[in-house]
């Protein structure tokens, strides 16, 4: 399997969150206040599907000029407080962009700013009420709560566990799938939801065996990247397999494949095979595998 340098920071989007996320001065009503009556630009403006840009930079907006929304504070960086509105729609004035593609763009900062944002607001849109007694909650401790003045439950963000691995057999091959709703040619690693009561590495083994057939010996942690779309945080794992024959459920995986590095480099230089976006884990587990970048990067 391959070897990862626990000393140097993976290289692919949202791998590590660079601001500070401010949790002891967030619980303070009047300081949240204070930084919303800021006259700076310090607002990033984010929807479900899209975030404002300027250019490839984050656009940030005054607070008075900030469109209606879920307010919250995400926090600080470079000597400057970040705030965001968690609105139902980008106006079109501020450039809304995909939420991948700006992605791409940013740098380590702004891309954990804009996850931070994301996650936070997918969670407050789909979780509007009370688990407990079904009232209508109330957001608090700037964006990071949410409580209930009916039962007075207190509810915090989602976040659910997910697992992505690369496997590598004997031969050092790596092993692929293709999900039936993917585009023809579309291949990346396997991946699944941990399950209640069950380890990470439990859940590597128990989806590569459900998807396709295969059983594991090694699995080895690599990095993990927060996924909020809507609410997962991947866990990147490599893994290796002890038998070769696949066998694809027909439900999570159509297709799957054993890909030696010469067949999958001449396999995506002739756009036969396309792989997972840059912005991804994915990619990087199997570039990492592979040992440097492959063709077809978007």
């Amino acid at each position: 399997m391959p070897a990862v340098d626990r000393r140097v920071d993976p290289t692919f989007h949202f791998a590590r969150s660079r601001h500070d996320r401010l949790g002891r001065d967030r619980i303070d009503p009047e300081w949240v206040e204070a930084q919303w009556a800021r006259t700076d630009p310090c607002v990033v403006v984010v929807a479900d599907d899209a975030v404002a840009m300027d250019g490839s930079t984050l656009r940030l907006l005054t607070p008075d000029a900030a469109p209606p929304g879920e307010r919250a504070v995400l926090g600080a960086a470079d000597g400057k407080t970040y705030l965001a509105v968690l609105a139902n729609q980008v106006p079109q004035e501020l450039d809304p962009t995909p939420i991948r593609q700006a992605g791409v763009a940013l740098d380590a900062v702004q891309g954990g700013l804009l996850v931070h944002a994301v996650g936070l607001g997918n969670w407050h849109r789909t979780h509007p009420r009370c688990a407990r007694c079904g009232e209508p909650t109330d957001i608090a401790e700037a964006g990071h709560q949410r409580r209930c003045p009916n039962c007075q439950a207190v509810h915090f963000p989602r976040t659910d566990p997910a697992v992505i691995m690369l496997v590598t057999d004997e031969d050092d091959r790596a092993l692929l799938g293709h999900q039936p709703t993917w585009a023809e040619g579309r291949y990346s690693t396997l991946a699944g939801f941990v399950e209640p009561g069950e380890s990470a590495e439990d859940a590597v083994r128990r989806e590569v065996h459900e998807e396709v057939g295969v059983t594991l010996t090694e699995v080895t942690y690599a990095a993990s990247q927060p996924w909020p779309f809507p609410s997962s945080l991947m866990l990147g794992f490599f893994a290796r397999a002890d038998k070769t024959e696949i066998d694809v459920d027909g439900r999570e995986m159509s297709d799957a494949r054993w890909f030696t590095r010469e067949e999958l480099n001449r396999l995506t230089t002739n756009q036969q095979v396309r792989l997972p976006g840059v912005v991804s884990i994915s990619r990087w587990l199997i570039e990492t595998w592979y040992g440097s970048e492959l063709p077809g990067r978007w």
